[in-house]
C-alpha cells in the first residue's frame, strides 16, 4: 500500500509577514519597516580649550540676528482717529529717509474707518526739519545726488499723502517748526499750534532751495505770494500770532490745551459721512490746484539734488587745492 509521504508540519506562525507599516504615499496594503542603521559610535569630548582632530567638521559661527532699526514713528488707533506721532524728541524729531518709510506705511494706503489723522510730534519741538547729517552722508556715497532724488521723492508722496487723504488731517504744532517741519504740517488741512508754536524756512542760509514736498507751491496758495517771498528771503522766524494771521495755523492755544483743541475739530467730524468727506477732500485739492498754472512740486527732488551736489563738487574741488 503506498502511503503518501505526510506534508512537513511547521508550527504555527512560524511564516509571518513583516509587521504591518503604512507606506507614506497610501493607505493601503504594508510596508516593510526600514532598516536601522547600527549606532554610529561617539568619541569622547576632546578637553576644553584642545586643538580640534584633523579632519574633524568646524562648526558655523552663530548668527547673531542684526538689531531691528528704531522706530521713530508711533500711531495709534482710536475709535476713527488715527494718531500719528514723530517720535524721535532727541533729533529734535529731523526727518530721516526711514521716518518718511514709516509715515508711507501709514498714509500711502488710507483705512475708510478712519476719518481724522492727527500729526503730532513728541518733545519741546514739533520738527527742526531734514536731517542734514543724512543727505550730507548721502552725498558722499553719491555724489550725483541720487540718494537726495530719492529722499526728495519720498518727502512729496508723504506730503501728498496727506493732502489727498480722504480722512480729514490735523497739525498739531508745538515749538518749533523748520523747513521740512513746516512743510509736513502745512499739508495738513487744519492746523493748530501752541502759543510757543515758531515757523521758519532758514533754506536760503544754508545754502538750499525752499524744495520739499511741495511746500512753496501750497504755502503760496495758503498765505500769498508777498509775504511768503518775505519769509524766504529773510529766513525769519513766523511766532504762532502771526502765523494765525498768516492762515499758517487756524488756531493758537496754550500748550496744555492744544490736545482738547484738536478734540473739538475730531469729534464732529468723526461723524461724517465717509463718502461726503472722501468727496469734499477731493473737490478741495482740486480746486487748490485750479489756482497753479502748474505743479512744481514734482521737480523738488530734483532741484534740492542739484544744488547739494554741485555745492558737494565745489568743495571737494577746493579740498583738493590748485592742480600741479
Amino acid at each position: 500500500m503506498n502511503v503518501s509521504p505526510q506534508a512537513p508540519q511547521y508550527p504555527p506562525y512560524a511564516m509571518q509577514p513583516p509587521p504591518y507599516v503604512p507606506h507614506p504615499s497610501t493607505t493601503t496594503g504594508w510596508y516593510p519597516p526600514a532598516p536601522q542603521s547600527p549606532p554610529v559610535p561617539q568619541s569622547a569630548p576632546a578637553p576644553e580649550g584642545a586643538p580640534a582632530p584633523e579632519g574633524a567638521p568646524v562648526p558655523e559661527a552663530a548668527v547673531v540676528p542684526e538689531p531691528a532699526p528704531a522706530r521713530t514713528v508711533r500711531s495709534e488707533l482710536r475709535g476713527a482717529v488715527l494718531h500719528v506721532e514723530l517720535d524721535s524728541p532727541g533729533t529734535g524729531n529731523a526727518v530721516t529717509s526711514a521716518m518718511l518709510d514709516e509715515l508711507l506705511a501709514l498714509l500711502a494706503v488710507p483705512d475708510p474707518a478712519v476719518r481724522v489723522i492727527v500729526l503730532s510730534a513728541a518733545g519741546r519741538d514739533f520738527c527742526l526739519g531734514g536731517d542734514r547729517d543724512e543727505l550730507l552722508a548721502g552725498l558722499d556715497e553719491d555724489p550725483t545726488g541720487g540718494r537726495i532724488r530719492a529722499y526728495g521723492d519720498k518727502a512729496r508722496r508723504v506730503c501728498d499723502a496727506l493732502v489727498n487723504s480722504p480722512a480729514v488731517t490735523i497739525a498739531r504744532v508745538q515749538g518749533r517748526a523748520t523747513g521740512a517741519g513746516f512743510a509736513l504740517a502745512l499739508a495738513c488741512d487744519l492746523r493748530a499750534g501752541a502759543d510757543n508754536a515758531v515757523f521758519r524756512l532758514p533754506e536760503l542760509a544754508l545754502g538750499l532751495p525752499v524744495a520739499w514736498g511741495g511746500l512753496l507751491p501750497r504755502l503760496l496758495h495758503e498765505v500769498g505770494a508777498a509775504r511768503v517771498r518775505e519769509i524766504i528771503l529773510t529766513g525769519r522766524p513766523v511766532g504762532a500770532v502771526e502765523a494765525r494771521e498768516l492762515a499758517i495755523l487756524q488756531r493758537v492755544v496754550p500748550e496744555q490745551e492744544l490736545d482738547e483743541a484738536v478734540a473739538e475739530w475730531a469729534r464732529p467730524i468723526t461723524r461724517r459721512s465717509e463718502a461726503a468727506l472722501r468727496v469734499t477732500k477731493t473737490l478741495l485739492a482740486s480746486h487748490a490746484s485750479a489756482t497753479r498754472l502748474a505743479d512744481a512740486a514734482v521737480l523738488d527732488s530734483e532741484l534740492m539734488a542739484s544744488v547739494l551736489a554741485a555745492a558737494h563738487y565745489t568743495r571737494s574741488l577746493a579740498d583738493r587745492g590748485p592742480a600741479s
